[in-house]
């Protein structure tokens, strides 16, 4: 469990552990530097054989801490929870009962549900709810049709000390790169019961602009190990439509000449595919577009939505 001065969420988390069923875990918190009531909450854990806390000077790289954690931890199988999200009490129970049963499945997800910042489920069109899935899924991965949530997400720790863990040098969308090399290597196991409560993101670290950076940095990354022509067509697919995605959100951000420079590089491998001309003809027209003109329209068009 990676945490950093959260103690709001930081309690129910920890309480989650300690409610499973499943009774043979050691929780590794580690602290990414938290102070002042986070740092005393800690401090005042059970002394126990079963939990450690990690106190580590404040990088806020998640993928740094949760590297420290797991790397701390003696289990054979490694699980992730964000000190806001919460585990239903069966949760380990199932999933390692279900992972032992599928021997060449070496991860594992369960399907989970979101709450808001009081720790009740999304209701009405609010309500989200997401299925596990199963098998092979790279594809599925690649396109971001799936979704996984880390804190529903059990490995065996050989698979992860096989793939290396988390990527140091991505500082977002890391969980998204480690989806891609998992799902290279091995089958997923999916625990169909929602067995997460993921808390509402409120202030995501990270923002659009550097999510498209990373997600397209994760693929290329496969792009070059990968020798399978089929993959390949949907690598490169993929690529173009981030590298599209990316521009627009420059354009929109106001970094004009960033979201130019985006198209041009991208127009060497991404020429072909019908989504990046669609969306880099968005991104070209905003990016050319006098910011004058744009706010004039924006005013014209919130005036009419006024008056229906």
């Amino acid at each position: 469990m990676p945490t950093f001065n959260r103690l709001k969420y930081l309690r129910p988390a920890i309480d989650s552990v300690f409610a499973q069923t499943f009774t043979d875990w050691e929780l590794i918190v580690a602290d990414d530097g938290s102070e002042g009531e986070t740092a005393a909450y800690l401090a005042a854990l059970p002394n126990s054989p079963r939990v450690k806390l990690l106190r580590l000077a404040h990088t806020g790289n998640p993928g740094t801490v949760r590297n420290a954690a797991w790397r701390a931890a003696r289990g054979e199988y490694i699980a992730f929870l964000d000190s806001d999200d919460v585990w239903l009490p069966d949760k380990l129970a199932l999933q390692v009962a279900s992972l032992r049963s599928h021997p060449q499945r070496g991860w594992s997800h369960t399907a989970y549900a979101v709450i808001d910042e009081a720790g009740e489920l999304l209701t009405g069109s609010r309500a989200r709810w997401w299925p596990a899935v199963e098998g092979r899924i790279l594809e599925p991965v690649i396109k971001m049709e799936v979704s996984i949530a880390i804190s529903s997400v059990i490995i065996n720790r050989k698979l992860l000390e096989h793939i290396g863990g988390f990527d140091l040098e991505q500082p977002a969308c890391n969980d998204y790169d480690l989806w891609l090399r998992l799902a290279w290597v091995s089958e997923i196991d999916g625990v169909s019961e929602t067995l997460l409560h993921k808390r509402r993101e409120l202030n995501p670290y990270y923002h659009n602009t550097m999510v498209f950076e990373e997600i397209g940095r994760a693929i290329a990354k496969l792009l070059a190990i990968s020798t399978d022509r089929y993959l390949h067509s949907i690598l490169r697919r993929q690529r173009a439509k981030v590298a599209a995605g990316l521009a627009r959100t420059q354009a929109i951000s106001g970094s004009r000449g960033a979201a130019l420079r985006t198209l041009l590089k991208s127009s060497r491998y991404s020429w072909s595919y019908r989504e990046w001309w669609l969306g880099g003809a968005g991104a070209a027209a905003r990016a050319v577009t006098p910011a004058g003109v744009v706010r004039a329209a924006r005013a014209v068009l919130g005036r009419g939505r006024g008056r229906q």
